[in-house]
């Protein structure tokens, strides 16, 4: 988990504007920062998964993360659910991206039992 966190947040950085895309317009400021900002999270939340000594702290860090940035995943799921320039299947993957979020929740509190 806490490597895919890294990743993902790395991501945020090498290739912003899909990230950019899903910020809800309706936030305060440019939807840059919340993209560079959640990227920051992510890595920062990673690095606490991977390190024995930070991993339980992590593991809290990592659900409040995973419920923070589901606002973003309506917006998308309400921005693409009509739109004719998106594929069925980008249509699809955004709805199902919705449920993820409890099997991810789910397994940061498993890691921060077991740790």
């Amino acid at each position: 988990m806490g490597v895919w966190l890294i990743g993902m947040g790395i991501l945020h950085f090498a290739a912003p504007k899909p990230f950019d895309t899903i910020v809800p317009e309706e936030l305060p400021g440019s939807r840059r920062f919340y993209t560079l900002a959640s990227g920051v999270a992510e890595v920062g939340v990673g690095s606490l998964l991977v390190v024995p000594a930070t991993r339980r702290l992590g593991a809290l860090a990592a659900i409040a993360l995973f419920v923070g940035v589901f606002p973003g995943n309506v917006n998308m799921v309400r921005m693409w659910f009509n739109d004719p320039s998106k594929s069925l299947v980008m249509r699809l993957i955004a709805i199902a991206r919705l449920p993820l979020q409890v099997p991810m929740i789910t397994q940061a509190l498993k890691v921060y039992r077991e740790s």
